[in-house]
């Protein structure tokens, strides 16, 4: 069905997304990598875990855009039904589909599915067998669930976003409303603390990586990465050090054990700490989003300001088939511009200075409600958002 879209937020979610701004977002992304030197030695068969928003999103089109690879991406997204519009992550699979096949066939394929699910690695392990020879060189991991269910026992587990030990209070931003406001998190209990492991630890990327190399699918030599954040110690409490922040040192630590599983074919599994950005993810959690919204101020005056695009364009061209700008963890530190020193004196300053009243001048909150609404496709350029649009996109390979 047409209909005129508007956003619709509840929360920290937009319920409905933009069909034409989505494909617009998308394509000003492939723009973005195609404007750059091609990566002759970047990888030409890879697979993304987590492949229809944010980093990842981002990972693929600057794999096919960047080095011409062929790309096989795994979602979970939601079809439009009705007066219901589908989720910004397929309108998105969707145009990157519709452009890789008008820059000359390039590969594109997608899975739409829980990625945590047994049935979709073995449908992503028939595809990459039947289409590639099991031949993939790179497997970017970037999901972001605020659940998992366990394929082998069949429970499910709810992530929390708290701190450990005790409450944490500090500042935070009401984004919607624009105002600056204080927020108490509760300390997490030990099962919250595990069920946020369960989700968002390495458990799914390990059972990923076990069950590409038991059938074969990854080629001599092959990478993995997985996208972690560490940040400030102003936002510690809520997230290195909280829930999340076990997480995601469960994550790292599975990278080291997915060195030894793929010694067998001189592969490498990396982490990469990107920056902050506004994502779905990131948009949910208490204190980040003012932080970001002082930080994006900060480094757009300093010229050092990357969005997701950006980001993942000079890991896959600088930093991710090099030794570059690795830390003595052997991580990836794609958050090096954001972690300089001057960067952080800066935000320390701002972030006790901030009010309601100075929002608008001691941050970019106007850049951070702009990314926002671009993630859901509301507010780019050449859109026309007065005109009805079809809602029923189809995603060609599903």
């Amino acid at each position: 069905m047409t209909s005129v879209i508007s956003p619709k937020v509840r929360g920290f979610i937009c319920t409905t997304a933009h069909p034409s701004g989505c494909e617009q977002h998308v394509l000003d992304q492939i723009q973005y990598v195609k404007d750059k030197e091609k990566q002759a030695d970047g990888p030409k068969k890879v697979l993304v875990i987590g492949a229809s928003t944010g980093f990842g999103l981002a990972s693929r089109i600057s794999a096919a855009f960047g080095s011409d690879a062929a790309t096989i991406g795994v979602s979970f997204e939601r079809p439009a039904a009705g007066k219901r519009t589908a989720s910004a992550g397929w309108y998105n699979t969707a145009a990157f589909e519709k452009a890789a096949a008008k820059a000359g066939g390039l590969y594109a394929k997608s899975i739409n599915g829980d990625a945590f699910s047994d049935e979709i690695k073995q449908q992503t392990i028939d595809l990459i067998q039947n289409d590639w020879g099991g031949e993939v060189d790179l497997v970017v991991y970037s999901i972001a669930s605020p659940r998992r269910t366990d394929p082998k026992s069949g429970e499910t587990y709810q992530s929390t976003l708290k701190t450990i030990g005790q409450n944490y209070e500090n500042k935070s931003v009401n984004v919607m409303e624009r105002a600056v406001e204080s927020v108490v998190i509760e300390p997490a209990s030990d099962q919250d603390i595990a069920n946020t492991v369960k989700v968002m630890g390495g458990e799914d990327w390990q059972l990923w990586i076990d069950a590409l190399l038991g059938a074969n699918c990854l080629a001599q030599g092959a990478k993995t990465v997985a996208y972690t954040y560490i940040g400030p110690v102003l936002t510690h409490k809520i997230y290195r050090e909280g829930t999340i922040g076990q997480a995601k040192e469960h994550l790292e630590k599975t990278a080291h054990a997915l060195n030894d599983s793929l010694a067998s074919i001189s592969g490498e599994a990396l982490i990469s700490v990107n920056k902050a950005l506004v994502t779905q993810a990131s948009a949910a959690i208490p204190v980040v989003p003012l932080y970001v919204a002082i930080l994006f101020k900060i480094m757009k005056e300093k010229g050092s300001h990357e969005g997701c695009i950006e980001q993942m364009q000079r890991l896959f061209a600088e930093r991710l088939y090099s030794t570059d700008g690795r830390d003595a963890e052997g991580r990836i530190r794609m958050d090096d511009w954001e972690m300089d020193d001057d960067v952080q004196a800066a935000v320390a300053k701002a972030w006790d200075d901030v009010t309601t009243e100075n929002l608008s001048t001691a941050t970019d909150i106007d850049g951070y409600l702009h990314d926002f609404y671009q993630l859901f496709g509301f507010g780019l350029e050449g859109v026309d958002y007065d005109a009805a649009v079809e809602t029923d996109v189809a995603i060609p390979s599903i």
